[in-house]
């Protein structure tokens, strides 16, 4: 009976580590709600780049501005979608959207991810064209995973997927935006339903 309680005291003072740690308030349905966009950006892209078939893709051309502009469309509407969503978990969890766990978080995503756009960048000036796709989500993955200690487990998982993707990307090049759909969009969708039913029906 004794030892029973004091692993109940463990259990609890782990508890309150990981929620001092920990930025426990992501939102499954901003997970969701970023793979639906992605998908919705993929579609349009795959569109532009049938109507513009056989003409050759520079950074100058009209195809590739417009993918640009897609591309900055989904990333922005999947960041304003998670911080609402975010926000709106954190205050029925009575805690702060932004504290110390949020800015751990924040910042061990953005080490790769600025990283790999800056590595992007490199190959659109140098028109390695077929490795931006690999880059960006291989790049992605290692953001998630370095940034999954600071949050839910699931994205670990949700990174090392999307760095498998990327890999496989990298041998399959000429299918760049279907990798890309799987990985924005499709895993974003099933790893947001997951920590969805498990973190978020029920809180």
């Amino acid at each position: 009976m004794e030892n029973q309680k004091y692993l109940d005291d463990l259990r609890d003072i782990r508890h309150m580590m990981d929620k001092s740690t920990q930025f426990l308030s992501l939102s499954g349905s901003a997970g969701i709600m970023a793979g639906i966009y992605a998908l919705i950006g993929a579609w349009f892209a795959a569109r532009i780049l049938d109507y513009h078939s056989g003409q050759y893709v520079t950074l100058e051309s009209l195809t590739f501005k417009l993918i640009v502009g897609i591309a900055i469309a989904v990333l922005a509407l999947s960041v304003i979608t998670a911080l609402i969503l975010s926000n709106l978990k954190a205050r029925k969890r009575n805690e702060k959207l932004w504290n110390t766990s949020s800015r751990r978080l924040l910042v061990n995503f953005l080490i790769p991810m600025i990283t790999g756009g800056i590595f992007a960048l490199l190959l659109l000036r140098h028109e390695v064209y077929g490795l931006i796709a690999p880059v960006t989500l291989i790049f992605y993955g290692l953001a998630c995973v370095n940034a999954s200690k600071y949050t839910l487990r699931d994205v670990r998982y949700l990174g090392i997927t999307t760095i498998l993707l990327g890999l496989l990307c990298t041998e399959f090049s000429g299918y760049g935006l279907l990798f890309w759909a799987l990985g924005f969009g499709l895993c974003h969708i099933i790893y947001g339903a997951i920590m969805y039913f498990k973190y978020d029906r029920n809180s």
